[in-house]
């Protein structure tokens, strides 16, 4: 069996930490280097009900793409949510690694995964000076609403489900993708002459003023479930160099929803 700190060690070989952005947290929280590692549990979001899950299944390791203490902190006390999911962590030995702007960029990374998901083939960086984004071709031509609707098959479901803007019918045969908050790509993806951009987090002003620039299409899935894919994506490079290694390791994806919306209202509203 592993030691922490030799998974770690792989880890860090895959996402290397000084590829992350300087305001990013990422590395290890909490473990201690010399204990064995059996098994790991793969998750977007560092919370309570993800640390309860690694309990229950018996594992040494959490690693999660978001930061637990992004804008760092003075207390890990319990009567905080995040100090609770560090005393969980702490008293049970389950060690907490993160991976976040390092595995944006990441050669196969975040977005290589958000690709592989709705079977996409991956042609080239998006921004090619940092790696971040994708830009892709499909497997043969599609309407935007089309394409729109291969997104809500194949990425996990939550309750904003996917939103479109532009001309639904407009033929999309190249896409720029980005796992997470992407309205501030927009410039790269008209740029690449793509049909449509899938990403996250798309605000008002920002998406609106996009439509009026270019017939680029919008499409905005919720940011977890644009960074999920990336989970078994790096799932499975574990497994590789577990077996590689002979460790043996137990990896896991965890499939709790951690999205923090619950609900989506579809009401018809009040009158203009």
């Amino acid at each position: 069996m592993p030691r922490l700190s030799e998974v770690i060690a792989a880890l860090d070989a895959l996402w290397p930490p000084e590829r992350a952005e300087q305001w990013d947290a990422v590395g290890t929280v909490c473990g201690d280097p010399d204990a064995e590692v059996t098994r790991v549990l793969f998750a977007v979001d560092p919370v309570k009900e993800i640390a309860d899950e690694a309990v229950k299944l018996g594992a040494q390791l959490i690693v999660t793409h978001h930061p637990l203490y992004l804008r760092g902190t003075t207390t890990v006390a319990a009567g905080h949510f995040k100090g609770r999911v560090v005393h969980t962590l702490i008293k049970n030995d389950i060690a907490l690694h993160v991976a976040h702007t390092n595995a944006d960029t990441a050669d196969p990374g975040v977005s290589d995964a958000l690709a592989g998901a709705l079977d996409l083939r991956v042609v080239g960086p998006l921004v090619p000076e940092n790696g971040l984004g994708r830009i892709c071709e499909l497997d043969r031509p599609q309407s935007l609403w089309e394409f729109a609707e291969r997104a809500a098959k194949r990425l996990p479901a939550t309750a904003q489900g996917i939103r479109v803007a532009g001309d639904l019918d407009a033929t999309v045969r190249t896409v720029a993708v980005s796992g997470g908050s992407g309205d501030g790509l927009f410039d790269a993806a008209r740029a690449a002459g793509v049909d449509a951009f899938l990403t996250a987090d798309l605000r008002h002003h920002p998406a609106s003023e996009a439509t009026q620039h270019s017939p680029l299409g919008l499409v905005d899935a919720a940011h977890w479930a644009t960074e999920w894919p990336w989970c078994e994506l790096a799932a499975a490079q574990l497994d590789e160099i577990s077996d590689r290694h002979g460790w043996d390791l137990r990896v896991h994806v965890s499939k709790t929803v951690t999205d923090p919306w619950s609900a989506h209202h579809t009401s018809p509203g009040a009158p203009n």
